[in-house]
């Protein structure tokens, strides 16, 4: 059988390339300059495995890439195939009694591994070009923003809301625009521009920035202010969709981890222009935004009460058909904690929509959206007996309960689910409720 050669005779041959420098210019792996760059770094000074590593979201050209471990090769070496490989990958293969070209399978007619000194260069040159190139827009970035910032302090107006855009722009396109700003003193300067007389204008771009960033407790406190959480739900109320989303994300990013901060941030206002997000369905994303945030306020009880009284109950039932699962699952989570509340369960019974909407739903989307529907069914159900249980049933709850108890799901929910057919079936004789439990109710 074939044994490959020792690591010290294969190091003895230096005579094959498989890859020139004029096919790889030619082709536009390398743009132009090829091997060396003459910079004030000295290629020899960079190293490759950290350029690799930030230059991670880059492409790579496919024939710097070890097939074996499909990542840049450092030490490419080539086989008799013609195949090239990461030194230390392909050592580990033979180590492990291949005798075979990894790409070909071909069994191998020569025991050498030649070193490829042209392929190794044009590695060295490419991500050399690419992580100075990218030094070089992290260095304009840092200065653009510098700029801004001691710009920002002198300006006012219109002169300001520009600046700021700028700003916001740089720091959504570039990650190393974000510690420029911190180490700055930035994010201290951002937040002074919030204020009970601070323009929409300026606060929108204010606020676009600062969802960029990463906060601290000290500025999220700086937020909390009561002049400063007015203003953001003022403008989540009236500023443009983009605007309304960052507004509840950052306010989502305040009530993160502090129970104490729904209190504060909860008020009618916030849950009607919450509510006025979640129902255009233009936008997922503002939707998915709002409903996340919404169920974050909804946690605290004292608040649900509140979002009762503004009607969002049959807004809620009404948004569900065409919603994806994700948005669904968040929909139901709310309609669960709001129906904890007698006044969420009488707003839920109340809406006519509210049944044939949620028993439409059980076994239609995930496990979740069915132990949430059912979860509502069954408060509701308990609350009014006698004038929702029948209705359940004229929707198709018999069926479809039967087939969660003859499903795989978890135990727990089978077993309120024979509990809710226990509760329906009070109402009927047995021959009249088992013609409402028939499959052929559940499929129409």
């Amino acid at each position: 059988m074939y044994q490959p050669s020792s690591r010290k005779e294969a190091d003895m041959r230096l005579d094959s390339q498989v890859l020139d420098p004029e096919t790889a210019v030619k082709d536009g792996i390398l743009g132009g300059n090829c091997g060396v760059i003459s910079t004030g770094f000295g290629l020899k000074k960079l190293d490759l495995k950290l350029m690799a590593e930030e230059l991670e979201s880059i492409d790579v050209p496919t024939v710097f890439i070890c097939p074996i471990s499909l990542e840049p090769m450092r030490d490419p070496v080539t086989l008799c195939t013609g195949q090239t490989y990461e030194r230390s990958n392909i050592v580990k293969w033979f180590s492990l009694g291949h005798y075979t070209c990894p790409t070909t399978m071909q069994e191998l007619w020569d025991d050498s591994v030649t070193p490829n000194k042209t392929l190794q260069q044009l590695i060295y040159s490419w991500f050399s070009q690419k992580y100075l190139a990218m030094k070089k827009r992290s260095e304009d970035v840092q200065g653009r923003v510098k700029e801004v910032l001691e710009n920002l302090k002198k300006v006012k107006g219109q002169a300001r809301v520009q600046a700021l855009k700028e700003l916001r722009q740089v720091v959504q396109a570039h990650g190393t625009a974000l510690k420029t700003v911190v180490e700055n003193g930035g994010i201290a300067f951002i937040l002074s521009l919030l204020g009970p007389f601070t323009t929409h204008a300026v606060g929108s771009e204010v606020i676009g920035i600062l969802v960029n960033l990463n906060l601290d407790l000290n500025s999220k406190s700086d937020l909390l202010q009561p002049a400063k959480i007015s203003l953001i739900v003022d403008i989540l109320n009236e500023g443009s969709t983009e605007t309304k989303i960052n507004c509840t994300r950052l306010i989502g990013m305040l009530m993160e981890g502090n129970d104490f901060a729904s209190q504060n941030v909860a008020s009618l206002s916030l849950l009607v222009g919450l509510l006025r997000l979640v129902k255009d369905k233009k936008h997922q994303t503002g939707v998915l935004s709002g409903l996340v945030l919404l169920k974050t306020v909804c946690s605290n009880e004292s608040v649900r009460n509140s979002f009762v009284n503004v009607g969002a109950v049959p807004q809620l039932v009404e948004l569900m058909p065409g919603l994806n699962n994700e948005c669904l699952e968040l929909v139901l989570c709310i309609l669960e904690l709001l129906s904890s509340i007698p006044e969420g369960r009488l707003a839920l019974k109340d809406c006519p929509n509210t049944i044939p909407n949620v028993v439409k739903l059980l076994m239609k989307a995930s496990e979740n959206c069915t132990q949430l529907a059912l979860s509502i069914l069954w408060s509701i159900c308990k609350f009014a007996p006698e004038e929702c249980a029948s209705l359940a049933v004229d929707a198709g709850l018999a069926a479809k309960l039967l087939l969660v108890i003859q499903s795989g799901y978890d135990p727990v929910l089978k077993q309120r689910s024979a509990e809710l057919l226990k509760l329906c079936s009070l109402n009927y004789t047995d021959n009249i409720f088992i013609s409402k439990c028939k499959l052929t109710r559940t499929i129409e």
